[in-house]
């Protein structure tokens, strides 16, 4: 299994799942053209497959049997798409943007099978409710530096979640890596996280009685 990205978030959320991986950035562009912000869905996942791509044509010869996880996350909100910021100032006119709004997340996703070079691709979307935020707030916020390689340029999962009101929808897709979708994705290639996890065992209460209410069935 090999991420296609150097994010921190997006690295942890596969740890948190139990997968083994080997982390390759990708380069490529994240910008969208003009055209692609018209269908903002389509971009994200035309670009989390792009990434995938762009690393499945670094692999040595006996990575070959690989899946290869890509995956790309924007904000929308009042008709702009917003990425990561460029700079401080950037950063600032983004969460002014989104101050007391209500905006959408999309992450598309794409796992890519080394040995055929098939894709599987979808995308995520998730609402998120900001609260209304002080220009002395937005200043010191984006002191902290944690805006600056963030898509809409906050983190719901760090010092962010203190302007989150409300998140509808998959909030690890916010996170950076909608994990339910990747599960789906994943299952389609022919891989399922599940079988990573301990062997099952009988359940047993205390002192080895049963629970109540579960039978053992006997083979007759």
């Amino acid at each position: 299994m090999i991420l296609a990205s150097a994010s921190p978030r997006r690295k942890a959320l596969l740890r948190q799942i139990g997968l083994a991986f080997e982390v390759i950035a990708a380069e490529v562009d994240e910008r969208l053209s003009e055209s692609e912000l018209l269908d903002p869905s389509g971009a994200v996942v035309a670009l989390a497959e792009a990434k995938a791509r762009a690393v499945l044509d670094r692999l040595p010869g006996d990575a070959r049997d690989a899946l290869v996880i890509g995956a790309d996350t924007v904000v929308l909100v009042e008709g702009r798409v917003l990425g990561k910021p460029d700079d401080e100032v950037t950063a600032a006119d983004m969460l002014g943007l989104l101050s007391g709004r209500t905006h959408t997340v999309l992450t598309g996703v794409a796992v890519v099978d080394a040995a055929s070079g098939r894709a599987r691709c979808g995308f995520e979307r998730t609402l998120v409710t900001m609260s209304a935020l002080t220009d002395d707030i937005i200043r010191r916020y984006v002191a902290t530096r944690e805006p600056m390689d963030k898509a809409g340029a906050y983190a719901v999962q760090g010092l962010g979640s203190l302007f989150i009101e409300r998140v509808e929808g998959c909030y690890f897709n916010v996170v950076g890596l909608p994990l339910a979708l990747l599960h789906r994705l994943l299952v389609g290639s022919g891989f399922d996280a599940v079988d990573m996890w301990p062997p099952s065992q009988p359940l047993r209460c205390a002192g080895g009685a049963r629970p109540a209410g579960v039978r053992e069935r006997r083979s007759r």
